[in-house]
């Protein structure tokens, strides 16, 4: 009887050549490690801005929202600011901005509008006077005249935002416009070219 020897294992090398894709060539290998590449990281900020709350406010909410929120920042600022101008003047900001990145597509232009009505809430607990009406209320006007600085930037915060985000929404219904139109006009013309079916 024939014994047939063992041979020992050898250790197997690896390829050093790119795996091609069936019937591929080297050239589309190359091609294909060039598109695996992973995507590019997002940045930290943009990651932080995804993480926020993305509300959709009506137009009396965001009226509602901002003269809230404006209405506890001026009490917070009397409380630990005294009353300070500019703590409540770099607080308006952000509400305005967030008023207008708030609001539905379709209340974009009542941003604009709810900002200053809510700038003149919030001056209530620290524009000061007397202590009746008709005192408080002229403090609150002399408080509006003196930092009407805040009031316009505030406002055109929010005005430039919302504006920003009208174009872009007109922009993209335009685009979806056009590319339904020239869809229905693919399919006119595959309708117009095809054989008439036979009676």
């Amino acid at each position: 009887m024939e014994q047939h020897r063992a041979r020992p294992p050898r250790p197997q090398q690896r390829s050093q050549t790119p795996l091609l894709p069936p019937g591929g060539s080297a050239d589309a290998a190359a091609v294909y490690r060039v598109a695996a590449r992973p995507a590019r990281p997002v940045p930290p900020v943009v990651l932080a801005l995804r993480r926020l709350p993305n509300p959709r406010l009506t137009g009396l909410g965001s009226g509602l929202f901002a003269s809230a929120v404006m209405l506890v920042l001026g009490g917070l600022d009397r409380l630990l600011f005294g009353g300070s101008p500019v703590v409540y003047g770099l607080l308006f900001l952000p509400v305005s901005a967030l008023t207008a990145l708030w609001a539905r597509p379709a209340d974009l232009v009542t941003a604009p509008i709810a900002v200053p009505i809510a700038f003149a809430v919030g001056l209530v607990p620290i524009a000061g006077g007397a202590g009746g009406f008709g005192s408080r209320v002229m403090a609150v006007v002399t408080a509006l005249a003196v930092h009407a600085g805040w009031l316009y930037g505030g406002t055109l915060v929010a005005g430039v935002i919302a504006t920003v985000r009208k174009v872009r929404l007109m922009a993209r219904r335009r685009a979806l416009q056009t590319a339904a139109q020239a869809a229905a006009q693919r399919a006119a013309a595959t309708r117009r070219g095809s054989p008439d079916p036979v009676e």
